[in-house]
């Protein structure tokens, strides 16, 4: 199969990291409908990657990591158009939800509607100083739809995902990180050295193992302490038969740093 040709986002692989950078700065990445479409190819791509270790989502510019929807676009669209770009955007964050390796949303200014939503679907948020966030449907007679009245309770809570849904209004990076929205704040304008830092430290680990831990922890989240602790039976008891382990275990014992191989193909949890 041949490469998907991306003409509004960039896709890189180094050491295990991928890097995927939105580049419509001139309409603050706004997800128009070409925009989403190269964004979940991209997602798939990397699910197909057995060499994948994490992903970096970050954007071009210093401006806004992404502004949603893209309104001006939409307003061409009829309705099945309109259900249609809703649930592309819907499919991106879904697809970064399921990725097995942790995702990293480095923002870098503005995150608002879809572009929030998206980033509610990483395991980490990062943001610089100035970044703001916001789920401003309401105001245009709609809801967040692509997982926005879902993810955000589960984040910060029903109390302040309510304040955030029902008014509409932008929270800054600091007040973010406050309510537990964010992971990290940085005071530099470059998020890139602050992810790719968290992202090396995730890849020199065995990806069997963080894809294992990752699954029970999002499963625990979603279900009962009894229901979650059998997922993590189930995965200690996996864990401890596969190949990684022995590799671990040979390298401690030899001191030496344990070289894991890639995720087996085909979807592991």
């Amino acid at each position: 199969m041949d490469d998907p040709v991306y003409e509004q986002l960039t896709l890189t692989v180094e050491g295990g990291v991928v890097t995927i950078t939105l580049r419509r700065p001139e309409r603050l990445n706004a997800m128009g409908v070409r925009l989403t479409a190269e964004l979940l190819a991209a997602l798939e791509a990397v699910e197909a990657m057995r060499e994948a270790r994490a992903l970096i989502l970050t954007a071009a510019g210093t401006r806004s990591f992404c502004s949603g929807a893209d309104l001006k676009e939409r307003a061409t669209l009829d309705a099945v158009g309109r259900w249609a770009h809703n649930r592309a955007i819907t499919d991106c964050a879904a697809q970064l939800a399921r990725l097995p390796i942790p995702t990293i949303a480095a923002i870098n200014g503005l995150a608002l509607g879809g572009g929030c939503e998206i980033t509610l679907a990483c395991d980490f948020r990062l943001a610089v100083h100035h970044a703001e966030i916001a789920l401003p449907e309401v105001g245009l007679g709609v809801i967040p739809g692509a997982g926005g009245t879902q993810r955000l309770p589960r984040l910060i809570g029903p109390t302040r995902a309510k304040e955030m849904i029902f008014t509409g209004r932008r929270i800054s990076a600091a007040e973010a990180f406050d309510w537990g929205l964010l992971s990290r704040v940085t005071s530099s304008e470059d998020l890139l050295p602050a992810a790719r830092a968290l992202a090396a430290a995730i890849v020199r680990h065995s990806p069997l193992a963080v894809a294992y831990a990752k699954a029970a922890i999002d499963v625990g989240v979603e279900s009962s302490i009894e229901q979650g602790l059998r997922y993590e039976t189930a995965a200690i008891r996996a864990a401890l038969a596969s190949e990684d382990y022995k590799i671990g275990l040979a390298a401690f014992a030899a001191k030496e740093v344990p070289v894991f191989p890639p995720l087996p193909g085909g979807r592991i949890v």
